[in-house]
């Protein structure tokens, strides 16, 4: 337990049963009247963003949130298992919590798990990753960057926008927020 004096951006508190994530906090003093919080949370799950005030000094449940680097090793029916790269445990994600990041994991990757009392609450991936073009249309001779995009599958079997000079077995930095092209990477 804290009070709204202790909280802070990243602190993550239980409200009615759920995982919210504090992403602003304002103390306010008012000239008339007792001082209150207002907080922007973000649930943890659901990514979804609410506006909360506090009173000041009222006493809101904390949840200790463990995040950590784990190595990606397969895929076992719906679930995703990850091993602690310190402790060589594994864990076991669904495929629900893995969600869109599913689209650019490849085996052995590093991923950052967060979990709460040993249940995994999200997967996190770094901003881009580097992946192979596995297919795609030839290019035609003039073609530009400029000129437009074309349909390409990746390795991890998503398919993204490239541009029409992009050939097979090329490597691409991709976006994991929203699966764009970056760029070309050479290697």
């Amino acid at each position: 337990m804290a009070t709204t004096n202790d909280l802070k951006n990243g602190i993550v508190l239980r409200i009615d049963g759920q995982l919210w994530t504090v992403v602003e906090f304002q103390h306010v003093k008012p000239g008339k009247g007792g001082a209150f919080v207002r907080t922007k949370l973000k649930n943890v799950l659901s990514g979804k963003v609410v506006d909360r005030t506090f009173n000041a000094g009222i006493k809101v449940e904390t949840a200790s949130v463990d995040k950590r680097d784990m190595q990606y090793l397969y895929k076992d029916g719906d679930d995703y298992v990850f091993m602690d790269t310190d402790t060589y445990d594994q864990i076991n994600v669904p495929a629900a919590t893995v969600g869109d990041v599913a689209n650019f994991l490849l085996e052995s990757q590093t991923a950052l798990v967060a979990t709460n009392e040993g249940s995994p609450l999200y997967v996190e991936l770094p901003p881009s990753v580097v992946l192979e073009v596995t297919y795609t249309e030839p290019g035609l001779q003039g073609d530009r960057s400029s000129a437009g995009t074309k349909p390409a599958t990746l390795e991890t079997g998503y398919e993204i926008q490239v541009p029409l000079f992009l050939e097979a077995n090329t490597k691409v930095k991709v976006d994991t927020r929203d699966g764009s092209y970056l760029g070309r990477v050479n290697d």
